[in-house]
């Protein structure tokens, strides 16, 4: 009787230990579930908390039907900490450059007569005006001598092209636009109708072409400048290039770079090829004009 007796308190507390185990794994499950969560779902305790009493506070649904265990009650507390970026100083506005020019506006205040001006706020602004085209007309009177034999009339200013309308200006701006900020100059054509101003694609082209005659000169001295220097650096960039002789048809072409790193001078050569002919006989030119 007393062996059965003892059986049956040692499966009681068999079936206790069994039901406290399964809700420590519960309270466990919940612990983990609520710091390695969902971020809004975790919490961060204070320094001073004893971890190991956090999962005794936490509500746990019944798992089994038995009888109620004596459990003690620690309280805790959850904190919620909030990450934020720190924002990047600001150095405030560019300064715009005093060498540029300024056009004062003078916003006042309607009905200020009578009161006394204390001081002022000042804006600048930066501002853009695209490129005028304008025309300039020379007017030169003529004159006949007392004897009515010869006509006197002054000659007109020397200009890059005689016999063409643009300006230097003009011709300058062109050739800028398409070698240095690469705009081709069919787009230029379009700038200049948005103007009302028509200029034909071969008028431009033959502009073009007689104004880089014109600083000819300025080429071949920058030439003999860079290439003799006794340390230059040299590459080639592929380019491919319309076929006059095949309408829609193009080749490849090489633009050589010299580089003159001492004075810090850029000298474009093109040639059809990459090899060491285009270099080789670029150098010997040079040595023949320098005899």
């Amino acid at each position: 009787m007393a062996e059965a007796a003892a059986h049956s308190d040692y499966k009681t507390l068999y079936e206790q230990s069994q039901l406290q185990v399964m809700q420590l794994r519960h309270e466990l499950d919940q612990l983990k579930k609520m710091i390695f969560g969902a971020r809004h779902e975790r919490f961060v305790a204070e320094p001073s908390a004893d971890l190991t009493q956090l999962s005794m506070g936490l509500s746990v649904e019944p798992v089994a039907a038995t009888s109620l265990i004596k459990t003690q009650k620690i309280e805790y507390k959850r904190t919620t900490s909030i990450l934020t970026n720190p924002g990047t100083s600001h150095e405030g506005r560019m300064k715009l450059p005093d060498h540029l020019e300024r056009k004062e506006i003078i916003v006042d205040v309607e009905g200020a007569a009578g009161c006394r001006r204390i001081g002022e706020e000042v804006t600048e602004e930066l501002e853009y005006e695209p490129g005028r085209l304008y025309v300039n007309r020379y007017v030169r009177p003529k004159y006949v001598s007392a004897d009515n034999q010869t006509i006197l009339i002054a000659p007109l200013p020397e200009r890059p092209l005689p016999k063409a309308i643009a300006g230097p200006g003009l011709l300058a701006q062109i050739l800028i636009d398409k070698y240095v900020d690469h705009l081709p100059l069919h787009r230029q054509q379009q700038r200049f109708s948005r103007e009302k101003i028509n200029i034909p694609y071969s008028t431009m082209t033959d502009w073009v072409s007689n104004s880089c005659k014109l600083i000819t000169p300025l080429y071949e001295a920058l030439k003999k400048e860079v290439l003799a220097s006794d340390y230059l650096h040299a590459d080639e960039t592929p380019i491919r290039l319309l076929d006059k002789d095949k309408k829609g048809e193009t080749h490849q072409g090489f633009y050589w770079v010299y580089h003159n790193s001492l004075k810090d001078l850029v000298l474009f050569d093109y040639q059809p090829g990459r090899g060491r002919e285009g270099p080789w006989n670029y150098s010997k030119t040079l040595k023949a004009t320098c005899r």
